[in-house]
């Protein structure tokens, strides 16, 4: 069970949770329905929180500071996140899929069985049959943790989601339109049954926020019957400009010495290889050094993260007073840098 001990601001982000990234199940992807971008992003961490105990726990606990820094949300406001969470209890997932016997298998659960904030921790729980499902390693996405971050539109997440794991083939393949208003979670819309303004609203702004925030460039193409557009489809490839948010196998960058300091504080190792890849070995050694000499830093791997995002702590950077303003992750940690 992945599981906060002690007080919120002794947490640390342990095994599982200092991955940068989940399995998310195609089923899953394909049924995450009418979520908002909050309620989008949290599913994927309480998933990340929760995926290497799916099967095994039957219930699942994180600290809420934790959460909200891990979803990138910068608010006290406790009510936003009962709400989101109640959202996720309230949302329908369905999946249609062959089952591993070849048989054809449909089934609903709520995404969540039941969530709880109580003391600061937040516990929930997934229902048996979606857990299974979520677990399946044979059919997934893997989603990128700090990408999702990047996203101001659940539906451009929710295109980036369903998108990104055909980036191998190329394509999606070709989409009824009822099922891509689905996927965005706007069916059931008389507004959206109209292809031109499903275009302007969703399709445009969904497509040029995935080019400019994420990993990946998608283009769409149609298919007419006659005059009707019927079908919808992304052609798929790697965007060059933020490759670096999603490395491959780096062996060069494992074989370092930074990357062993990275590793042996705590971080995982894909996060690791991003942050090298991105500020250069001389940054983040300097971060390093920098953390390293700090009294009473209770959570080292929050800090430094910190450090890195902000850009504090190297030679001739000005540090934070100990009373000023957070950025956005720092106080969703509730983390106070110490000068």
């Amino acid at each position: 069970m992945a599981q906060a001990q002690g007080a919120p601001d002794s947490i640390r982000l342990t095994g599982h949770l200092r991955r940068d990234s989940v399995k998310k199940n195609v089923a899953a992807i394909h049924v995450s329905g009418k979520l908002t971008l909050l309620q989008r992003k949290l599913s994927n961490v309480l998933l990340l929180n929760a995926y290497d105990t799916l099967t095994t726990a039957q219930t699942h606990r994180i600290d809420a500071k934790t959460l909200c820094l891990m979803i990138g949300y910068n608010s006290n406001d406790m009510d936003t996140l009962k709400a989101s969470l109640r959202g996720l209890a309230e949302t329908v997932a369905e999946w249609d899929m062959l089952a591993e016997d070849g048989e054809h298998e449909w089934g609903v659960s709520a995404l969540l069985s039941y969530a709880k904030l109580k003391g600061g921790v937040c516990e929930y729980a997934y229902s048996p049959a979606l857990a299974a499902k979520l677990h399946d390693p044979k059919v997934f996405a893997l989603i990128n943790l700090n990408i999702q971050k990047r996203f101001t539109s659940g539906h451009a997440l929710a295109l980036y989601e369903n998108c990104y794991r055909f980036v191998r083939t190329g394509s999606t393949g070709w989409w009824p339109l009822d099922l891509f208003r689905r996927l965005m979670g706007v069916d059931g819309s008389a507004y959206y049954e109209v292809y031109k303004q499903l275009n302007a609203k969703i399709i445009k702004p969904a497509v040029a926020e995935v080019n400019r925030s994420s990993n990946i460039l998608v283009e769409p193409e149609v298919r007419k019957q006659g005059r009707t557009i019927t079908d919808i489809r992304f052609l798929i490839r790697e965007n060059p400009q933020l490759a670096m948010l999603d490395i491959d196998d780096g062996e060069g960058l494992r074989q370092g010495g930074v990357y062993a300091r990275l590793r042996d504080l705590g971080i995982q190792d894909r996060l690791a290889r991003q942050w090298i890849a991105e500020h250069g070995e001389d940054y983040v050694a300097e971060r390093l050094d920098f953390v390293a000499g700090q009294g009473g830093v209770k959570s080292p791997v929050r800090y430094l993260s910190a450090a890195i995002r902000g850009g504090f702590g190297g030679r001739g950077t000005a540090l934070p007073a100990p009373d000023a303003a957070p950025d956005p992750a720092t106080e969703a940690a509730g983390l106070r840098a110490v000068a």
